[in-house]
């Protein structure tokens, strides 16, 4: 069976966490374990998220101005490597000598008309008050959005269209190795309208998106979305929250979820499952072994 697993970037840097390479690395390795045990007799792409770095990666940019500013594609890659290469030593590690482990720098195409970069909606970087992000608003023009309880900069998240040079993703899946792309949602680039070469953009791709269309793509046979929750919750933050265990896609997008955390993870597991007839599951890192083989997390289906 053909896998892809997308990995969270708030599950792989925890809410709360301090934001240290030694707490990521403690994490990635817990989530290389779970991925190792679903690997035999598996071809698997691994995505991941990267929300918490590339913000942490723009702040440690902005702080120091004799390097002038740093565009967001080039952050984008750069948590890329950073993260790719953490999971990959972890993944080699779990895995032993029985599987090659690459990770690919993955550039994809999106639209630069897409209305999304007038409306940011994608959470990065870490959390503050009200009053720290009311200053940082202030000061440094930042969008802000609440996040929880507290509030974290949003940037523009435009659809992704296309992924860049797919065929060698498909070649590495075909001679078993374990291939980790894509991450952070991919490195936006998009086409210049005068007909010249594509060109890198200002904004962070919504991973979960990306590992659809990718999943879709590559005809992944499931698509695995790995976060902190251990499932969808109809009436998520009330007294009257129910985990849904198998729903159908038309169910699903009947149901209202927050446009910067649940609401892509939904949408990309729909647009997987109705136009692939594969089925896709959100839920808990930790259960990504469960989640395989159907006993955890709710699994999203097309309607018969």
């Amino acid at each position: 069976m053909r896998i892809l697993i997308a990995l969270g970037g708030n599950a792989l840097l925890r809410r709360g966490e301090p934001m240290t390479i030694e707490r990521q690395i403690a994490n990635i390795r817990r989530a290389a374990e779970q991925i190792a045990r679903v690997a035999r007799g598996n071809q698997l792409i691994v995505a991941h998220g990267n929300g918490p770095q590339v913000g942490l990666l723009a702040l440690q940019a902005a702080a120091n101005s004799t390097m002038g500013t740093t565009p967001l594609d080039v952050l984008d890659a750069e948590s890329e490597g950073m993260i790719g290469y953490l999971l990959e030593q972890e993944l080699a590690n779990a895995l032993g000598d029985s599987r090659h482990v690459v990770t690919l720098l993955t550039r994809v195409e999106v639209d630069s008309a897409d209305p999304a970069f007038a409306h940011p909606t994608k959470p990065i970087g870490p959390i503050y008050t009200k009053a720290e992000a009311e200053q940082l608003v202030a000061t440094k023009g930042w969008a802000v959005a609440a996040d929880g309880t507290g509030f974290r900069r949003v940037v523009a998240s435009p659809k992704p269209q296309r992924v860049v040079a797919l065929e060698p993703i498909k070649w590495l899946l075909e001679r078993d190795a374990v291939v980790i792309a894509a991450g952070g949602g991919g490195i936006p680039v998009t086409v210049r309208t005068d007909g010249n070469p594509r060109m890198g953009v200002e904004a962070v791709i919504d991973k979960d998106r990306c590992s659809g269309l990718l999943a879709a793509h590559v005809g992944a046979d499931l698509l695995l979305i790995a976060t902190d929750v251990d499932g969808v919750y109809r009436d998520w933050n009330t007294p009257r929250r129910q985990k849904l265990h198998e729903v159908s896609v038309t169910d699903l997008l009947s149901m209202p979820f927050p446009a910067g955390s649940m609401g892509p993870k939904v949408e990309a597991a729909c647009e997987f499952a109705s136009g692939t007839g594969a089925p896709a599951v959100i839920g808990a890192l930790e259960h990504i072994e469960q989640m395989a083989n159907g006993t955890s997390g709710t699994r999203v289906s097309r309607p018969a």
